[in-house]
């Protein structure tokens, strides 16, 4: 948790102050790599790191865009309300990959990614995420926050097909099974 921690506090000063402002609907990509405390046993990068650097990418949108100014700044805090993962191919052990984070829609209440793992230039993984923003016990209105963060921002609905994925997750929790 501590490696979490040091690693979050760097993309934030690096984000904001050296570098450049991105709008939050930038895509971006990032090189990272597999290093050993990443790894399980078998010299492949753990199932659970995936979700760590998808935690990074997105929270590196947030402090280099003004979405910092507009939620964070304003008492509001980052919620991930869901996230899906579908592995195709394992990243090896000290081998660099690109991890690119695309915004693929939002509806008032929350905004959804598509998070593309490659290395050597072929699809390693691509996750799923469906985050918000709450303040007060309660979800905060995702258009008015894009709007405020890049006025240039047209809202766009998410595609069916991600919104397909997310569809039964309260239906799940409600029904503990």
């Amino acid at each position: 948790m501590i490696y979490y921690w040091v690693h979050m506090i760097y993309i934030y000063i690096g984000s904001r102050i050296f570098w450049k402002k991105i709008k939050p609907s930038s895509k971006l990509t990032r090189t990272r790599r597999v290093n050993i405390l990443d790894c399980e046993s078998f010299r492949f990068m753990a199932n659970s790191k995936y979700f760590y650097y998808m935690d990074l990418i997105r929270y590196e949108v947030v402090f280099r865009s003004k979405l910092y100014d507009n939620t964070i700044k304003k008492g509001m805090f980052g919620v991930l309300a869901s996230q899906k993962i579908i592995y195709k191919k394992p990243l090896r052990m000290f081998k660099k990959f690109d991890i690119t984070l695309k915004l693929e829609g939002s509806d008032d209440k929350w905004v959804y990614h598509r998070q593309t793992f490659k290395q050597n230039n072929q699809i390693c993984a691509i996750g799923f995420t469906k985050a918000g923003f709450w303040k007060n016990k309660k979800a905060q209105s995702m258009t008015e926050i894009l709007m405020n963060s890049d006025p240039d921002y047209e809202m766009k609905p998410p595609p069916a097909k991600v919104l397909l994925m997310f569809e039964n997750d309260y239906l799940t929790l409600k029904n503990g099974r």
